[in-house]
């Protein structure tokens, strides 16, 4: 990759010719330094990046190309909205509230972050650790606190409610509204949880949002680490995995050594700070791989599984594919394993200089599959990113 060389890749890059073909954006003074040098999950030992910190824990489609559209310059401050009580009448007007505030890219305040969370708490402790998902649905993978991209995501894939959402983990940690891009997620599925699947990604755990950027970015906008603390807590009651119409397998990362069946993912108790290691971990953090069986992840936590794993869990378990987000792919999607696997991207020109599209995955009622490519949303005070090699260089 051409890149500065003090930079190396979180996400390890996966089938894209152009993945030399990476340019650079200015940033932002605001930006915390955990993301100024992008150091890389695929090179972080997870158990060192724990032993360092110290916490408390608590319980075959065509592509479509759509260009991005200019999102508008907004305010960032702390906004107040009153509390909602116990009448449904009332919480869905403030949710309604919170969410057209949060769509200016205004963060709320520190007491509806705790209240929003606390009404997200109700929500998801319902759910399952393979949380059905019927179809149609679009399935979506990492955002990492690119809200702009993410509301140009939902312009691309339809609204919600009208459109069925699934999203597959990693929204904080790396860009640069990390809090307004979660807070915004949660919102919409209180307020429409039938119609949005949001899974738990490794990015949603108190280590590593400590190390790449998250807690820095609530400390900066909230002037304490309350808001942090309050997201991380609703981070445990995240679903793990999901399963759409019986036949796709979602999930953050990928299969575990220690698990045959979706019904051994059920079992587990997932309300929790992620495990170092275990199938919990490797369900968020293993990757695939072109090499047969089990191997070691350069990660640090998870494992490598080739095309042998992913044929026997497919069959044992009546699956047609598994979609996973995790790795960076220069064209927002890529297949491995002979298409018993699809990985998925959604975070365009990722840390605002890679240069990647992004791609969601429609899956209408006949299990049709269409992959929406999109290029990053032009963000105000900032140049266009353009993939294209310029000629001087061919």
């Amino acid at each position: 990759m051409d890149m500065d060389n003090d930079i190396q890749m979180e996400d390890a890059v996966l089938g894209s010719n152009d993945s030399s073909n990476i340019n650079s954006t200015s940033t932002e003074n605001s930006i915390n330094n955990n993301n100024s040098d992008i150091d890389t999950d695929t090179d972080t030992d997870q158990s060192t990046v724990s032993k360092n910190i110290s916490l408390s824990t608590t319980a075959t489609a065509s592509p479509t190309t759509i260009s991005a559209t200019t999102s508008p310059k907004t305010e960032i401050k702390i906004g107040s909205i009153p509390t909602s009580s116990l009448n449904p009448t009332t919480q869905i007007n403030t949710l309604d509230g919170w969410i057209e505030q949060l769509s200016q890219c205004k963060p709320l305040s520190e007491e509806s972050v705790k209240e929003l969370c606390n009404m997200a708490i109700d929500v998801l402790k319902e759910e399952e650790n393979v949380q059905p998902v019927q179809v149609p649905v679009t399935i979506c993978g990492d955002i990492h606190g690119q809200f702009h991209d993410l509301m140009e995501l939902f312009k691309i894939g339809g609204p919600c409610p009208d459109t069925n959402y699934l999203f597959m983990g990693d929204y904080v940690d790396r860009g640069y509204y990390s809090v307004e891009t979660v807070s915004y997620l949660v919102a919409m599925k209180v307020r429409y949880p039938k119609r949005i699947t949001i899974l738990r990604g490794n990015h949603e755990s108190r280590q590593i949002t400590q190390v790449y950027g998250f807690y820095d970015e609530c400390f900066r906008k909230y002037g304490s680490a309350n808001v942090w603390k309050t997201f991380t807590d609703l981070f445990d009651y995240f679903p793990i995995t999901a399963l759409v119409d019986n036949q796709i397998f979602c999930l953050h990362g990928g299969l575990s050594p220690m698990i045959e069946s979706i019904d051994q993912v059920r079992e587990l108790n997932r309300i929790q700070e992620v495990p170092h290691e275990g199938p919990m971990c490797d369900l968020l953090w293993s990757d695939p791989d072109d090499r047969g069986g089990w191997g070691i992840s350069p990660r640090g936590a998870g494992f490598t599984f080739g095309q042998d794993i992913s044929e026997q869990f497919n069959h044992t378990n009546g699956l047609s594919l598994i979609a996973r987000a995790h790795q960076l792919v220069m064209e927002g999607y890529s297949w491995s394993h002979q298409d018993l696997v699809v990985t998925i991207f959604s975070a365009p020109n990722y840390c605002y200089r890679c240069g990647n599209q992004a791609a969601i995955m429609e899956v209408d009622e006949n299990h049709n599959r269409e992959f929406l490519q999109y290029d990053p949303s032009v963000r105000p005070g900032e140049p266009t990113v353009t993939r294209k090699t310029p000629d001087y260089f061919l």
